[in-house]
């Protein structure tokens, strides 16, 4: 089955060639790597098999952020944190998006403008919490994701995600923590007001970075989607996020047909049941892709209140204050409360016997290199 790595060889040179100067240095990056992918341009793996004794030489993969084929373990490592990091209590799943009008203007200036979509989204959700009854005196802890692509991954769609606790902590006068104070399982805030002042912030993150002029003025009369959903446990929220946070736009197994003129990919329109197809140009693809790429550094991935590095009150205080909240503390003290597994981890497997392989070699030469060397060991395979 071809590849989102097949597409573009095909049809990254041809867009190069057409845009030239205007590519910006990222996406010519991100272009060479997912390209040379485990192709052995960037060296290799060799793997031995315990089972039948076989040994399997891999092209080294390139470990860009964009890249679909790469990004599995830290996929894991970070679902595996989170899922430890998540509290005994409901959740909800809080989304900003912005108009067509100003996506384009976040477009041509990423870095800023994605860092105005995040401030604006994130005090937004703190300040509504602060005059909200069942959160007042509280403070709050959340995280928010960055996307940038709807269920199409050609088109451009920049919006946030967070994920947030149904409660906050009560702190005192001195900022000390006293107790945990839970909202209803079913509301968080109320939608219009979270929308109004959502709507009020970003304007003014806009005016503070300079691109506030750049908005057309009919972009602040249309629709600011704010959703809110309950999100139970949180569990089911960070399996749907965890692909996204270090892979981007569209995997592998859904492009379905690529030739020297087309790219035909697999999309869910919303509230669909189902895949459809879509077919586009080769140009199409490759500009639909980068337009994905994130700034050089950005960071996709926040934590704001109790769930920053650098708050005063502690993840495990939290935690207590939440168990005592609950009537949890003889039970947890008892050692019979369950504790979470992290869901396991993929592990390379020999595709002769399906035995687990372990690495003996890695080199960083590109397969040029190393072909006899290579061929060597794939023949003796």
């Amino acid at each position: 089955m071809p590849s989102v790595a097949d597409a573009l060889r095909q049809h990254a040179p041809a867009y190069l060639k057409r845009f030239g100067d205007a590519v910006p240095t990222g996406h010519l990056k991100v272009i060479s790597a997912i390209t040379r992918c485990r192709t052995g341009a960037l060296g290799g793996v060799l793997y031995h098999c315990d089972g039948c004794g076989r040994e399997h030489w891999v092209g080294r993969s390139c470990g860009n952020r964009h890249c679909p084929s790469c990004g599995k373990e830290k996929l894991y490592a970070w679902l595996d944190k989170q899922t430890q990091r998540l509290m005994p209590v409901h959740h909800f799943l809080v989304t900003f998006t912005v108009p067509t009008e100003l996506r384009l203007v976040l477009r041509g200036h990423q870095t800023d403008g994605y860092r105005a979509l995040f401030d604006a989204a994130a005090s937004s959700i703190r300040d509504v919490g602060s005059v909200t009854k069942s959160l007042a005196g509280c403070q709050l802890g959340y995280f928010g994701i960055l996307h940038t692509w709807g269920r199409d991954p050609t088109v451009y769609h920049p919006h946030v995600h967070f994920v947030v606790p149904g409660g906050g902590v009560k702190v005192d006068d001195q900022g000390r923590a006293i107790t945990w104070q839970a909202t209803p399982e079913n509301f968080l805030f109320d939608h219009g007001t979270l929308v109004r002042v959502y709507k009020a912030k970003l304007a003014d993150q806009l005016r503070a970075c300079g691109l506030y002029e750049q908005v057309p003025i009919k972009g602040w009369s249309k629709t600011f989607v704010v959703d809110i959903r309950p999100a139970g446990d949180g569990r089911a929220v960070l399996k749907y996020l965890a692909p996204y946070v270090h892979r981007v736009a569209i995997s592998d197994s859904r492009i379905a047909h690529c030739d020297k003129s087309l790219v035909m990919f697999l999309y869910k329109p919303s509230r669909a049941k189902t895949y459809r197809r879509r077919t586009v140009s080769g140009t199409e693809f490759v500009r639909g892709f980068l337009q994905q790429t994130l700034p050089p550094g950005f960071q996709k991935i926040r934590y704001y209140g109790w769930m920053s590095a650098n708050s005063k009150i502690p993840l495990e205080e939290v935690r207590w204050l939440i168990w005592l909240f609950l009537g949890w503390t003889f039970w947890l003290a008892s050692g019979h409360a369950p504790q979470d597994k992290p869901p396991p981890r993929p592990q390379v497997r020999c595709a002769n016997c399906g035995s687990t392989m372990r690495v003996i070699q890695v080199t960083y030469e590109p397969v040029r290199l190393l072909t006899q060397h290579a061929l060597s060991y794939l023949d003796s395979g």
